[in-house]
C-alpha cells in the first residue's frame, strides 16, 4: 500500500476515529486504527466493541498510488501524525509492505510495525428501517442541553445513557442522575412513528465533538434493538444501547406548583456564578433562596466565607425558602437561551421545575435540606 496524504485529512482522519480506540482491552487490535485504501477513498475505522467509527476520505484530496490495508496502534500513529503534520507544507508519503509501515514528510520519517489487518472486527450496518433526520446544529444543542445531568458511574447503567423517544414528529432526549432530570422536546421535520432507545452518554459526548454544527447539514440517526447508528458528512459511527426500561419520568413531572417566579436569565446566573466561588469541589454546601415579595435573596455560607444577595424577581404565589445545589442551577441557566425564564415550586421539600411555556424544555432539580436557623 502507497498513499499520498494531505496533512489536514489525515490529521483530520485520524482525531474522529481516535474517540473510538479501546484504552485497554485483551485483545490488542482494538487499539488500533484500520486503513483501507482503494482507488476512490481511503477508509479510517476505530472499533472497540461498544463504540465503532469509521471516516472516509475521498481521493479527490490525497492519491492512492498502490492499495491496500493495514492496521497500527492508535496512540502510536496519532502522536506521530501530530508531529508529523506540525510543518504546513508538504504532502506524506504512507506506505506498508505488510510488516512495517512507513511515513515521511519532509526530512522526518517514521517506521513503526504493523498488525494484522484481518483481526480487525468491521463495523456492523443496521437497518434502515427506524430513524430520523436531524439537522447537525440541532443535534449538537440536544446533547449541550442535556447532557449535564448524566450519571458519570455505573452505580445505575440506565442513568449513565440518554433517552431519545420519537413519537411522530417529536423527538424526546432524556437524562437523569438521581438529583435532577433534563428533558428537551425537538420538533422533526417529518413523521418517523413511534420507537425508542438509550444511547450511552460516552457516544453522544464524542459526537458531539465530532459534529460540525452546522444548521444545513443533516445527521441521520439509524435505531436498532441493541445498537444506533449515526451517519454525517463522510462518517459514520455505530454504538452499541443500553439495554433495559427507561425510568418512567412522566410520574416524575407535575405541572402543579405554589410559587412561581419569572427571572432576569443572565442577573441570576451571575449571582449564582458568584456563590460557587466560595464552594469547594467536595463541598455540599446549599445556595439559600429567600423569596418575599417581589425580591429572592441568596445566601450560600461555606468554610471560605459567605455570600449574600438579593435581586428583584416577579413572583406569583407564596413565599418560600428552599436550598438549591448551586451547580445544579448554573447547568440549566447556561444552555437555556430565554432572556427571562419560569421557575415553579411547591415546598421546600419539593422538586421545582424550569420549563419555558411550549415545554421544549424542562428541567427538574431536587432541593437541599439544610437548617434553616442558619440563614
Amino acid at each position: 500500500m502507497k498513499i499520498k496524504f494531505n496533512r489536514e485529512e489525515l490529521q483530520s482522519a485520524v482525531n474522529i476515529v481516535s474517540k473510538a480506540v479501546s484504552v485497554k482491552s485483551t485483545m490488542p487490535i482494538l487499539e488500533c486504527i484500520l486503513i483501507k485504501a482503494s482507488s476512490e477513498e481511503i477508509r479510517f475505522t476505530a472499533n472497540n466493541l461498544e463504540l465503532g467509527i469509521e471516516t472516509v476520505v475521498k481521493c479527490d484530496k490525497c492519491k492512492v498510488q498502490e492499495p491496500g490495508k493495514t492496521a497500527i496502534e492508535a496512540r502510536l500513529f496519532a502522536d506521530i501524525v501530530s508531529k508529523i503534520t506540525e510543518n504546513p507544507d508538504g504532502d506524506i508519503i504512507f506506505t506498508s509492505d505488510g510488516n512495517i509501515v512507513e511515513m515521511t514528510s519532509m526530512s522526518a520519517s517514521y517506521k513503526i510495525q504493523e498488525k494484522d489487518p484481518d483481526q480487525f472486527p468491521e463495523l456492523p450496518m443496521l437497518n434502515e428501517d427506524n430513524y430520523i433526520a436531524i439537522s447537525q446544529f440541532t443535534l449538537k444543542e440536544i446533547i449541550k442541553d442535556t447532557i449535564f445531568s448524566i450519571a458519570v458511574n455505573d452505580s445505575n447503567k440506565m442513568m449513565t445513557g440518554e433517552l431519545f423517544e420519537v413519537n411522530g414528529n417529536i423527538l424526546k432526549a432524556v437524562t437523569l442522575d438521581g438529583h435532577r432530570i433534563s428533558i428537551r422536546n425537538t420538533e422533526l421535520k417529518e413523521d418517523y412513528g413511534s420507537f425508542k432507545a438509550v444511547i450511552p452518554g460516552r457516544t453522544l459526548t464524542e459526537i458531539s465533538k465530532i459534529l460540525s454544527g452546522e444548521a444545513d447539514r443533516e445527521v441521520l440517526i439509524f435505531f436498532e434493538k441493541e445498537s444506533v447508528m449515526f451517519r454525517f458528512d463522510n462518517t459514520v459511527m455505530v454504538s452499541r444501547l443500553i439495554d433495559g426500561e427507561y425510568f418512567r419520568i412522566d410520574n416524575m413531572l407535575s405541572s402543579d406548583y405554589d410559587t412561581k417566579l419569572v427571572v432576569n436569565r443572565k442577573e441570576f446566573l451571575s449571582n449564582v456564578e458568584r456563590s460557587t466561588i466560595l464552594i469547594r469541589e467536595s463541598d455540599k454546601k446549599p445556595l439559600v433562596l429567600n423569596i418575599r415579595d417581589q425580591n429572592m435573596n441568596m445566601k450560600l455560607n461555606s468554610v471560605l466565607g459567605s455570600l449574600n444577595s438579593d435581586m428583584m424577581v416577579n413572583k406569583t404565589g407564596n413565599d418560600l425558602m428552599i436550598g438549591f445545589n448551586p451547580k445544579f442551577i448554573l447547568d440549566v441557566l447556561r444552555v437555556v437561551d430565554d432572556e427571562e425564564i419560569s421557575i415553579y415550586m411547591t415546598n421546600s421539600k419539593a422538586p421545582c421545575f424550569i420549563r419555558d411555556d411550549a415545554q421544549s424544555y424542562i428541567y427538574l432539580i431536587l432541593p437541599i435540606n439544610f437548617n434553616t436557623a442558619a440563614y
